[in-house]
């Protein structure tokens, strides 16, 4: 099943679980609530203050990803791959992060308030 997905400026985007974004640029402010990017490929993906709230990102790759600001509340991180990724400021509230490897991960100012980390 295909996901649509809107950048800041309202323009639509449609992937499939599991895709190939790689490096992808969004717009600052992206939204990606609630979308199900499980397994997808995120390497080095600007994400930053991307809307990712609820978002389904099992065992998603975001190696060397910049997530600086984004809102990942309540988002499914189990598994991910988050080495090297830039978190700074980011909202984690609530979020799974169990077996994620956030080796290198610059958690700098993150709020990890009810998150789960074991």
């Amino acid at each position: 099943m295909s996901q649509i997905v809107t950048d800041a400026s309202g323009n639509k985007c449609t992937f499939k679980p599991g895709a190939n974004l790689r490096g992808v640029q969004l717009d600052s402010n992206a939204n990606l609530a609630d979308a199900n990017l499980t397994n997808a490929d995120l390497e080095g993906a600007n994400l930053e203050e991307a809307n990712l709230k609820g978002a389904d990102l099992r065992a998603a790759n975001l190696k060397g990803a910049n997530l600086a600001g984004a809102d990942l509340t309540n988002a499914d991180l189990e598994g991910a791959n988050l080495e090297e990724a830039n978190l700074t400021g980011a909202n984690l509230k609530g979020a799974d992060l169990e077996e994620a490897n956030l080796a290198g991960a610059n958690l700098a100012g993150a709020d990890l308030t009810n998150a789960d980390l074991d």
